[in-house]
């Protein structure tokens, strides 16, 4: 600042003139009037005005304050004049002292600013094409160049708040102002003491050069590009005009060499924020937040410096099979915050949590019996899933979807996508889970089973499977009898079913039994094949003469056989008279006995004969007529009589024939 001259009060006031002096009046109401040059008067100059002016520049333009002027007022114009002053009042010891120099210090402490250490608020007042003229309380408006916006999602509107750092003047009298509070240096000093202490300044970009940027800082700097933050040359198209922060790297002040590095303060920066925001992340919070990338299990959200991850399993209630479906990069969302790691910092995300769960009303809604429709949407290997509601899946499981056959894969039944109708069987609401029948949809096949299939009935059918203990007949669709091993052939043993059977023959059989409730049904093919008895019973009638062999005598009842396999029963005749007085029979010769006995081994083709021609070459032998007369006994070949045949029961009655 330049010196200043103290001006004395013989410098300040005129000579007197030679000629009459003036009135006293006249003296003293225009003390600066030059009647020389005959110039108007000039205002005097007020000392107080002059400090505050001195005050506010220096505030403004952030320059160390200026020594304090001393200004010595002019003397009284009596005193001047020769006249006797009067005396000064005496100071009020009451009111303490206090110099200029103090008063003037204060002010500076109080009021000055450096530029760029702290910020202050701001209102937009105007848009200009290049720049946001922004009113900070100062005379003038400051001038922010639209370029600081170019990362702001939209530029600023009148009216808006702005924290901003006043730099200086610029050369149309504005206040050049920055978004950033870091100080701009401004010669090698503070670049210096900025590269010593690894602090963050300001620089602008000025231009692009081979292999970087140039930014001014105060010096012109180099800004490799790798350093940038750029991922490729537009970028750095862009940053040009752009004010940054950045750090020293290198400093050569001899050959003026600076580099500065800006990836190393954005990569600071945004680690601050990461750890501010994740202390503000709260387990339970909803939060708004950006998509900013999408995977195969979920999608990455922005939640404004950190990440959180939405799984897929908790988009929806319902099941989604592909982020995609639902999510788009960019869209704005609503989640809510599930777990937060402290050690590994991870976020969990949900957005079907901020929706009612579909499980409540499901007790209200569903009940046991309950035919439902639905679309399958998952295959296991135990069943498939239907989906009867968003977020409300029940089970079909293998044994619950056919009657007739024994189902291996859910895909022999159903289809991804298929729209099925099944029945509730069961509900469990704390667990989750509801299983459902695709073959009681059709209706239980066994209820009409048992109604028409009673034992004694005949099935047709073919043979749907063959295991070691015998072969199961599909009688009708969803339901299959058994035939037991032992009821299959009646003429032989079989050591495997399969030795008479095979998978797909067409057969009948037999009604045994039917268990409704346990679904089982017993059938029977050996009891439909024609025996010897039904042959008998279907060429003889009541009343026909057979002949038979006496096979025991019990309680006045005779067992006697008429043919191979064929038992009969004959009640025993009264015994003759003649026959009770007699003696015992004598013994046969030995010639009659070999004789007898050579008859018996005929008596196979004897019965033979009789059965297809009615007759026996025995008629009239002399050995029939001995036997007739003879009591009955075991081993006795005689006529009987067909006294009753009931094909129901198979009993054949007999009577001896006379």
């Amino acid at each position: 600042m330049p010196e200043t001259t103290i001006p004395t009060p013989e410098s300040i006031l005129p000579e007197a003139p030679e000629a009459e002096t003036p009135n006293q009046s006249d003296s003293e109401s225009a003390p600066y009037i030059n009647n020389e040059a005959g110039q108007a008067p000039e205002t005097p100059v007020d000392p107080k005005v002059d400090l505050e002016m001195a005050a506010e520049v220096d505030a403004e333009l952030a320059e160390p304050p200026a020594a304090p002027v001393l200004v010595i007022a002019p003397a009284p114009i009596a005193a001047i004049q020769g006249q006797k002053p009067e005396p000064a009042a005496e100071p009020d010891p009451a009111v303490p002292e206090e110099s200029f120099a103090d008063i003037f210090s204060e002010f500076q402490r109080t009021h000055s600013r450096r530029a760029g250490e702290s910020q202050i608020r701001g209102t937009v007042v105007a848009i200009t094409p290049d720049s946001v003229l922004v009113d900070i309380g100062f005379k003038s408006e400051g001038n922010l160049p639209l370029t600081a916006f170019a990362a702001a999602k939209e530029p600023p509107k009148p009216g808006d708040i702005l924290q901003v750092s006043v730099k200086g003047r610029d050369e149309d009298g504005y206040y050049s102002l920055s978004l950033f509070k870091t100080a701009q240096p401004r010669d090698w000093t503070s670049l210096e003491r900025a590269f010593e202490q690894k602090s963050t300044i300001v620089g602008t970009v000025t231009g692009v050069v081979k292999g970087g940027l140039h930014v001014d800082v105060g010096i012109r700097a180099f800004l490799p590009a790798s350093r940038s933050g750029a991922r490729d040359a537009a970028e750095m198209e862009k940053l040009i005009g752009q004010e940054i922060r950045v750090r020293v790297t290198k400093l050569d002040m001899r050959d003026e060499d600076v580099v500065v590095d800006r990836r190393i303060v954005t990569e600071q920066e945004a680690l601050e924020s990461k750890a501010h925001r994740q202390a503000e992340i709260r387990e339970g919070s909803v939060v708004d937040g950006t998509v900013r990338s999408l995977t195969d299990y979920g999608a990455f959200v922005d939640l404004g410096g950190v990440d959180g991850l939405l799984h897929i399993s908790d988009l929806a209630w319902s099941r989604v099979a592909n982020v995609a479906d639902i999510l788009t990069v960019g869209q704005q969302l609503e989640v809510k915050v599930l777990k937060v790691d402290s050690e590994t910092h991870k976020i969990s995300l949900g957005l079907k949590q901020l929706q009612p769960h579909p499980w409540v009303a499901v007790a209200e809604k569903y009940a046991l019996g309950d035919r439902v429709r639905g679309v399958v949407t998952r295959i296991a290997d135990f069943g498939a899933f239907v989906e009867l509601d968003p977020g409300i899946e029940g089970l079909v499981h293998l044994s619950a979807m056919s009657w007739s056959r024994r189902i291996h894969k859910a895909t022999e039944v159903v289809q991804l996508g298929d729209v099925v109708e099944a029945v509730i069987l069961a509900i469990s609401v704390p667990e989750r889970r509801i299983s459902l029948g695709l073959k009681q949809a059709l209706g239980d096949p066994w209820v009409e089973a048992a109604k028409r299939l009673a034992p004694g009935a005949i099935v047709e059918g073919p043979v749907a499977s063959i295991t070691k203990f015998g072969a199961f007949i599909q009688v009708s669709e969803g339901v299959e009898g058994m035939v037991h091993i032992s009821e299959i052939a009646r003429d032989r043993r079989l050591n495997h079913p399969s030795d008479l059977l095979h998978v797909g023959q067409p057969v009948r059989a037999l009604v045994l039994d039917l268990d409704q409730e346990k679904r089982q049904l017993r059938l029977s093919i050996k009891q439909l094949i024609p025996t010897s008895l039904d042959e008998f019973l279907a060429e003889h009638k009541a009343g026909e003469i057979v002949t038979g062999r006496v096979a025991s005598i019990e309680n006045g009842m005779a067992q006697v056989e008429v043919g191979e396999g064929i038992l009969c029963s004959a009640k025993l005749p009264a015994p003759a008279p003649a026959a009770q007085a007699s003696s015992a029979p004598e013994k046969p010769a030995p010639e009659k006995a070999a004789s007898a006995a050579v008859d018996l081994s005929a008596l196979s083709s004897m019965l033979k004969t009789k059965w297809k021609t009615g007759s026996s070459p025995a008629d009239s032998s002399p050995m029939k007529s001995k036997a007739a007369a003879e009591p009955p006994k075991a081993g006795q070949v005689r006529n009987f009589r067909i006294v009753q045949l009931d094909s129901a029961t198979k009993q054949i009655s007999l009577e001896f024939a006379q």
